[in-house]
């Protein structure tokens, strides 16, 4: 009876930590790559529960109908063949989950990295979305302006994110409009999203960065273009011009709140594509220090020719 009791209490406890939970945000798509997401993962544990629900149910009819009976103790069972049947089903199910699988996984791979269905006709809005320790920098060329933590974005409209990192690798995710993908500070890769409903969305790094990277989060908000266009000529009157010095100073590591400018920084510390692709991003600290190592070197060299 105690035993009854506790294990009715502990689904009880269950129940309730679980309605107490919020929404998982990939389960709550709010733009067409997230959808596609959102549907693997429910094809997934679909799949799976059918497979764990179908194991157990065979578990418990062999235990209760082969569970041990009152047998003489020289008896032996009869010597079976192995079932050609039995062995293909066995085999030939696993084999057939994995094809369903892998034919889901790939078809959908393909999908979140195209441009979005239905945007396929449209101009994409461009931000350059780059990090640093510990803090995310997006800057919009086209709009010639720049903000810091915070992300404003047309809804009904493809996005076209071009990543890297002006420190160790990070991870781009904002999970209610699609998957993550790496930013790194040699290369520039590109992630294709789009907002179907407007609203507040949470954006991190999703890759372990260094003692910051618990707070290496933005803000994400999705508005239409119309007031987007407004936010954007808002801030090309009101807020500050970016200068190198100041972009030199929000690399130093630590964190901020959000900030906004006019102006980005691409005219001077452009990302690392063209003709400005992989070579290394730092501060101007960093490029004077190797300056000063190189000329070094040279002084090295000519010192010792003078020598010999």
């Amino acid at each position: 009876m105690r035993m009854k009791w506790t294990f009715l209490g502990l689904i009880i406890s269950i129940i309730a930590v679980l309605a107490g939970c919020e929404p998982v945000m990939v389960m709550d798509p709010k733009g067409p790559q997230a959808e596609t997401i959102s549907n693997v993962i429910w094809i997934s544990i679909a799949t799976m529960a059918l497979v764990v629900v179908v194991v157990f149910g065979m578990l418990a009819y062999i235990v209760i109908k082969y569970r041990a009976s009152k047998q003489s103790a020289d008896y032996e069972p009869p010597h079976i063949e192995g079932n050609p049947v039995v062995e293909a089903i066995i085999v030939g199910i696993p084999v057939l989950i994995i094809i369903f699988l892998s034919i889901i996984t790939v078809k959908s791979t393909y999908e979140v990295e195209a441009t979005p269905k239905g945007y396929e006709g449209q101009k994409p809005l461009v931000v350059y979305a780059s990090s640093s320790d510990w803090k995310w920098h997006f800057s919009y060329p086209e709009e010639n302006i720049e903000t810091v933590n915070y992300l404003y974005i047309p809804t009904d409209r493809p996005l076209e994110f071009r990543l890297y990192s002006y420190g160790p690798i990070t991870s781009f995710w904002i999970p209610q409009l699609g998957g993550q993908k790496y930013a790194m500070s040699d290369m520039v890769t590109t992630l294709h999203l789009a907002a179907s409903v407007p609203g507040e969305y949470m954006g991190r790094n999703a890759n372990f960065s260094g003692k910051g990277f618990a707070e290496n989060i933005f803000h994400v908000e999705a508005m239409p273009e119309s007031e987007f266009d407004k936010w954007v000529e808002e801030v090309k009157a009101t807020a500050d011009t970016l200068t190198e010095e100041r972009f030199e100073e929000l690399l130093v590591p630590g964190h901020l709140g959000q900030l906004t400018f006019n102006k980005t920084h691409l005219e001077f510390s452009p990302a690392p594509e063209g003709e400005h692709g992989g070579h290394q991003h730092g501060s101007s600290n960093s490029d004077d220090k190797a300056k000063k190592d190189e000329s070094t070197d040279v002084d090295g060299g000519s010192d010792m020719e003078h020598q010999h």
